[in-house]
């Protein structure tokens, strides 16, 4: 089957199941469910529903029976509305993204203390040598050149340069 049309029918089908859940569906062990994503299978016999839960893992848990019982009418309604041949069957999972996306900021607000807290040691730190240990060109410049004493070579690099 076609790609673009498996991902318009997913779309359909997150619209259709989003309405039900807003309007039709009245168990009252469903909480605050949100749907995040639809995926349908390339021989569109398959529908995976993604969707989040606001609450706390008792409403999540309550949520997914909820869900589960109501899969049969859900289903019956997106294949009347999709007027496919083949209603896909479908599957609910509880989509752990923004779970996720909340550990990553918890994480991210934990990096930026580190960074304030290693900052602040570095204000008041100091050089353990002089303070710019490099040599530059200048420093350079201002030396003598030490003359080579007879006998001695002078260092090259591998194309028989001297080195410097």
């Amino acid at each position: 089957m076609d790609a673009a049309r498996a991902r318009k029918l997913a779309d359909r089908i997150q619209q259709v199941v989003a309405e039900m859940l807003e309007r039709r569906i009245k168990d009252p062990r469903l909480g605050f469910v949100t749907v995040t994503d639809t995926r349908v299978t390339a021989d569109l016999s398959d529908a995976t529903v993604f969707y989040t839960v606001f609450g706390s893992e008792a409403e999540r848990a309550d949520s997914a029976a909820a869900l589960e019982s109501a899969k049969g009418i859900i289903r019956s309604e997106v294949g009347r509305q999709t007027g496919l041949r083949h209603t896909p069957t479908l599957s609910f999972v509880h989509d752990p993204l923004p779970d996720n996306a909340r550990h990553m900021d918890d994480l991210f607000a934990l990096a930026r203390a580190k960074d304030a807290e290693v900052a602040k040691q570095a204000e008041s730190a100091e050089f353990a040598g002089e303070a710019d240990p490099y040599r530059f060109e200048d420093d350079l410049d201002a030396e003598p050149d030490e003359a080579v004493e007879e006998g001695e070579e002078e260092p090259s690099d591998r194309a028989g340069r001297p080195a410097r």
